[in-house]
């Protein structure tokens, strides 16, 4: 994803196509990576992990090629749908691997050090692509993004072994929908999936908006754009670590609650510059880097309650969690496109509207997950009692 967003302005441009339409490359590729999340939780809960995991690596690869070779915009969109499909597995099924072999203590950990690993390459990918743009055209970061590919698949082909062992026999779409009936049902799940889901709505509408503000409004090379993210995915990373820092000594609410707090900090003290026409590079993204702190502090905490709940069911729960964040996100990031005026505004009130109900969503959590811990120490006091 990360990788071709300094180039949207390029496409935008080749294309000869405004803001709303180059924004579906977006949009679209995340609805595909939702409703396919939906489906390989499920699937990997039945047939396994690694045979799910190597499908959605084909698919990536061929949505790749179509979009490296798209002749109109009709068919990038297309391409990077499919795409997107096969690149939701790897998004799913890493954290249902983590559930696989580690409980629940250390899942959030675990959990929290896998994201840190992951969010080097979406650090690093946008200076990729930006000097790819600049350098070559746009097309050269799909060809670049297909080598990636090549390179996952091979090893996970090679080295990555099998780590769910206990599944049955397919139950079909009616089994699948059971399936998320049953955590539906409960209001933990839903408020650990809702802190997850807004949270990421805070950094889908960010990198919606900011290309453009730095390309098209600051007039500033896709490359710098593209050096600039990395100190935002530094502070990411920084909140990952901090979360593996004090797992275990603080609980997983208290973490998200710390985080949450952060990450609305961050977006107000974004739109007090912007407000006394401070919009800069250092004005966006400084600002914005508090706010990722205070999601990677937060999210792997968030991933690990939702697993939690039903460890069983840690597919489908991985693949729902996956469905929320990007549905929620993809309608951020065409919001954010479709109100596009050349401000910072329209990007600033959904990261607000993302980092108020993270907070609102942790506040309900606890309040839960308080009551839940209320209701079991009056059974094992009843229990101790009777006995």
């Amino acid at each position: 994803m990360q990788i071709f967003l300094p180039a949207l302005p390029a496409v935008q441009a080749d294309f000869a196509i405004g803001a709303n339409v180059v924004q579906l490359t977006l949009s679209l590729s995340l609805l595909a990576i939702a409703f396919s999340t939906l489906a390989y939780g499920p699937l990997s809960d039945r047939f396994g992990r690694r045979p799910v995991l190597l499908v959605g690596l084909a698919l990536f690869l061929a949505g790749t090629l179509v979009c490296a070779l798209a002749p109109n915009i009709g068919i990038l969109i297309a391409g990077r749908i499919v795409q997107a499909s096969g690149g939701a597995a790897g998004m799913v099924l890493a954290r249902a691997v983590v559930r696989d072999l580690w409980g629940h203590d250390e899942a959030a950990a675990v959990i929290a050090r896998l994201t840190m690993v992951m969010v080097v390459a979406p650090m690093v990918a946008p200076a990729i692509g930006g000097a790819l743009t600049d350098v070559f055209a746009w097309r050269a970061v799909f060809w670049f993004s297909a080598f990636a590919g090549v390179l996952i698949a091979f090893w996970t082909a090679l080295r990555l072994p099998e780590s769910h062992l206990q599944r049955g026999h397919a139950e079909g779409m009616r089994g699948m929908l059971r399936g998320f009936a049953h955590l539906l049902g409960s209001g933990r799940f839903c408020g650990y999936v809702a802190h997850t889901a807004f949270s990421s709505m805070i950094f889908f509408a960010f990198i919606s908006g900011a290309p453009y503000l730095m390309v098209n409004v600051l007039e500033r090379p896709a490359t710098e754009y593209g050096l600039w993210f990395m100190a935002a995915s530094l502070g990411f990373m920084l909140g990952n670590f901090l979360a593996i820092r004090t797992s275990g000594r603080w609980s997983l609410q208290g973490l998200m609650l710390t985080g949450s707090l952060l990450s609305l900090l961050g977006v107000a003290l974004s739109g007090g510059l912007v407000a006394m026409g401070h919009l800069s590079p250092m004005g966006l993204f400084l600002p914005i880097t508090l706010t990722m702190v205070g999601n990677g502090l937060a999210m792997p905490n968030a991933q690990a309650g939702a697993l939690n709940v039903f460890p069983h069911r840690a597919g489908t729960a991985s693949g729902f969690s996956g469905f929320a964040q990007m549905m929620l996100s993809a309608v951020a990031i065409q919001a954010v496109g479709q109100l596009h005026n050349d401000t910072a505004w329209p990007m600033l009130a959904f990261m607000g509207l993302g980092a108020f109900g993270a907070l609102i969503a942790i506040i309900a959590v606890a309040r839960l997950e308080k009551r839940l811990a209320g209701a079991r120490a009056a059974e094992r006091q009843a229990s101790l009692h009777g006995g």
